[in-house]
């Protein structure tokens, strides 16, 4: 492994109340950076957020503990690392990222980055570090996860996860689908599935999320750990209640994005049964992503999940109608959610790995080089 060249720095984030004090420099390079990265990955600016609209989502969560770093070479912004740390009871799993300009690839700086996560990782006592990366196409051998759907290229960055003991868990597939032709495919698919769905209604709502709908939508947010596709991946089970709804929406609001909540309600008890999320930038001729979708396990078999996608779609052409596409990611084993998005349009437009390595003991602190300082921060 190469050694760190001796311009690097890694220098915790210091969380800015604002975009505009004094302190938002690095936020701002990290936020630009990571613009960078994301671009490089997958070939277009779909992932493009501005510092205004990132910095919600390093607000302080007591569901989470987040530390962050910026990445630097001879002063120059090339990276940025995150670990997020779930307050779950009983938690084991931190959540940990490293993005670096391929310009400095090959250099011993993602060893010096992942030294630093390992350690963190060590120091809140847990021993399951899971990672999500894109993996565009590229030739030669090929990885499978132990699921058997789906793979993606023996590429740099597999080699650096498999190096240092991460087992490929899980495919994601990244799938698009075209706005621009106001989607006629959708309308007869939400006529049919509305036909299917006897007994239950479409209710939609833009957050913050409407003080009748709380419950309802706090409870599906906690399935989505526990009804998922999780492969071998471990996942905590997530407690949601109206204070947590809350901050998840301000996420969204106080970053001045859009978000649109469609959900189906069973008409015999009231409850809602399944949810799809759609979320925009704050300039709307941006593309859109998809965020959770979910039909709880006992109410599916309605064609529920059919209906919540495509009434938020043809919904959301009345409120983002120039946005050109729609981004969304499944699990490749997860086969009834990507009928769904087949049969509605959505194509196949990159891969995403899910990693993890367990840690043979969580009590023992690592003798980790951090090439910086380890202080905590926001990621």
């Amino acid at each position: 492994m190469n050694t760190p060249p001796a311009g690097l720095e890694i220098r915790p984030i210091a969380i800015p109340r604002t975009i505009g004090d004094a302190d938002a420099d690095d936020f701002i390079a990290m936020t630009q950076v990571r613009n960078l990265v994301y671009a490089e990955i997958s070939g277009h600016d779909d992932g493009r957020m501005t510092p205004a609209e990132l910095l919600p989502n390093y607000a302080p969560d007591p569901a989470e503990i987040r530390h962050c770093w910026l990445v630097l070479l001879d002063g120059e912004p090339v990276g940025r690392i995150g670990v997020d740390v779930p307050q779950e009871e009983g938690s084991r799993v931190v959540y940990w990222l490293i993005e670096l300009r391929r310009c400095v690839w090959g250099r011993g700086i993602g060893t010096a980055c992942y030294a630093l996560v390992e350690s963190t990782a060590r120091q809140h006592g847990r021993r399951v570090l899971q990672a999500w990366a894109e993996h565009p196409p590229a030739p030669g051998e090929r990885l499978q996860p132990p699921t058997g759907f789906g793979s993606i290229p023996l590429d740099h960055v597999a080699r650096f996860l498999q190096h240092r003991g991460h087992q490929l868990e899980q495919v994601e597939r990244i799938s698009a689908l075209d706005l621009r032709d106001g989607l006629p495919r959708v309308r007869e698919l939400c006529e049919r599935a509305t036909e299917a769905a006897a007994g239950y209604r479409t209710v939609q709502w833009r957050l913050p999320t409407p003080p009748e709908f709380v419950e309802g939508y706090a409870w599906m947010k906690s399935r989505m750990n526990t009804d998922a596709p999780a492969a071998g991946l471990e996942f905590d089970e997530e407690t949601w209640d109206a204070a947590r709804v809350a901050r998840a929406d301000a996420k969204i609001v106080d970053a001045g994005r859009t978000a649109l909540v469609t959900a189906a309600q069973h008409l015999e008890t009231g409850d809602l049964v399944a949810f799809n999320e759609l979320v925009i930038n704050n300039d709307l001729t941006e593309a859109t992503s998809q965020y959770d979708t979910l039909v709880l396990s006992s109410h599916r078999g309605h064609k529920l999940g059919m209906l919540v996608k495509c009434a938020g779609l043809l919904a959301w052409l009345d409120i983002a109608p120039r946005s050109p596409r729609v981004l969304t990611y499944n699990a490749e084993e997860n086969r009834p959610m990507l009928d769904i998005n087949e049969a509605i349009g959505f194509e196949p437009i990159g891969y995403e790995g899910a990693w993890k390595k367990v840690l043979s003991d969580p009590s023992t602190a690592a003798a980790a080089d951090t090439a910086g300082s380890s202080g905590s921060s926001g990621s």
